[in-house]
């Protein structure tokens, strides 16, 4: 069964399962691979991942390699701020948000792979933190209050998510009047060939589920966020060694030569000011009925 015809619980289904076993597996093996999913590349060590070594906070156990970018280095947390970090896996990015926000603030990581709350748990138990907690749920359904964060980061993560504009919804709920977030992620321009965009594997590793660019940040402005910036860009490159499992020679010259493009993209946006929840409310009845932002043409609708 191709990812197009799955419906949305068995893909979160496939993730969940994926994900609960990429906890177990070392940070070297998923830097080299594709989110930690199907095989690692010989070629290339680092696919997608960003090097934290030099940020403050960080902590190596907590540190599986699935990221693709730094969003706590551009999220603007101040000493004292309430943080989510959307996907939080063993932790890394919520002990970085830890150093930033300091022992006056406080750091809520959510994930619905169990496993991966439980290793992050562990590592803040061994770190000694007590104002950060980790949360088992569905980022589709935060299991967090409205209204309750100044800051949200997320790193890699909405791509695995079948119902982005939903997150963002949840986004927008929970952040604070004034609140922003920062996140970094995987889109696309351009078509990905159909063997690598109906693979199961290479949905859970953060490819076949990334969503037009353009769709993407559609989502972000039709719910009303300001300031939108995307803060960095870089583009991915999976390695031919991976590539070959899923195309010919012929069909990796022709995916490489074309126009399709991977990026990892950092994406900063604001909650209005004096936003109401009713505001909130209308704003999603609007979206559903209207459906997305989208260019004739653009192949994201």
């Amino acid at each position: 069964m191709s990812n197009k015809e799955k419906t949305s619980e068995e893909l979160k289904q496939t993730v969940k399962e994926k994900y609960s076993q990429i906890s177990e597996q070392p940070m070297d093996f998923n830097a080299s691979s594709c989110c930690g999913a199907g095989e690692n590349s010989d070629e290339v060590y680092n696919i997608m991942t960003d090097d934290y070594s030099e940020v403050e906070g960080y902590n190596p156990d907590a540190d599986l390699g699935l990221g693709c970018g730094l969003p706590t280095q551009y999220a603007k947390i101040k000493e004292g701020d309430t943080v989510i970090d959307l996907g939080s896996g063993a932790g890394n990015d919520c002990f970085v948000a830890l150093h930033e926000t300091g022992e006056k603030g406080k750091v809520i990581g959510t994930d619905f792979a169990e496993p991966m709350i439980s290793k992050a748990r562990k590592n803040a138990d061994k770190l000694g933190f007590n104002n950060v907690e980790f949360r088992y749920g569905d980022i589709e359904d935060m299991p967090v209050s409205d209204n309750v964060a100044d800051v949200i980061v997320s790193n890699c993560v909405l791509n695995l998510v079948p119902d982005k504009p939903k997150v963002f919804s949840e986004i927008f709920r929970t952040l604070k009047s004034g609140g922003h977030f920062s996140i970094s992620d995987i889109v696309l321009v351009g078509e990905l060939p159909d063997a690598l965009r109906e693979d199961a594997e290479m949905y859970a590793g953060c490819v076949a589920g990334a969503i037009q660019k353009e769709e993407y940040m559609g989502h972000i402005k039709d719910l009303g966020f300001e300031n939108i910036t995307i803060q960095k860009e870089k583009t991915i490159t999976i390695p031919d060694d991976i590539l070959a499992k899923y195309l010919s020679k012929d069909e990796i010259q022709e995916f490489k030569n074309g126009e399709t493009g991977i990026y990892s993209i950092t994406v900063f946006a604001q909650k209005p000011a004096g936003h109401s929840d009713e505001e909130l409310e209308n704003k999603e009845i609007e979206v559903l009925s209207n459906g997305p932002t989208c260019e004739p043409g653009s192949g994201c609708c």
